[in-house]
């Protein structure tokens, strides 16, 4: 899952509309939430998301680092830091098995607090 997780941010970073369509699911309910944006719901609104963002002049550059993935069953979410333009986002991206391949269902991205205040204690850490 990791794998279609580098693919995901591949599709983005190339602004490859069928590998993004590529990597949603088909046959499960999908959902994405940009920065800024509000909840998407449905695969046919998500992917004209996806078109919208390739087909703008100004689309977004993206680097992603410091995955982390759970797998649960057929299901599985990873965790990582979205690195665009002058912005660094908090991202999870959800994926259940479809077919034999890993799919995105959920696609949720926000925008992470500056370095410093990121910084303060949290319950039950050492500082």
């Amino acid at each position: 899952m990791l794998a279609a997780n580098r693919a995901f941010y591949a599709a983005f970073r190339e602004r490859d509309a069928p590998a993004m369509e590529h990597l949603w699911a088909l046959e499960h309910p999908v959902s994405c939430i940009h920065p800024g944006w509000g909840p998407l719901i449905g695969r046919q609104t998500v992917m004209a998301s996806w078109r919208a963002i390739f087909g703008s002049s100004d689309a977004p550059r993206i680097e992603m680092t410091d995955p982390h993935a759970v797998v649960t069953g057929s299901a599985a979410f990873v965790t990582c830091v979205e690195h665009i333009t002058d912005a660094t986002i908090a991202a999870t991206n959800v994926f259940v098995q479809e077919r034999g391949e890993w799919r995105l269902v959920h696609h949720h991205g926000g925008p992470m607090p500056p370095p410093r205040a990121s910084r303060r204690s949290v319950p039950g850490q050492m500082n």
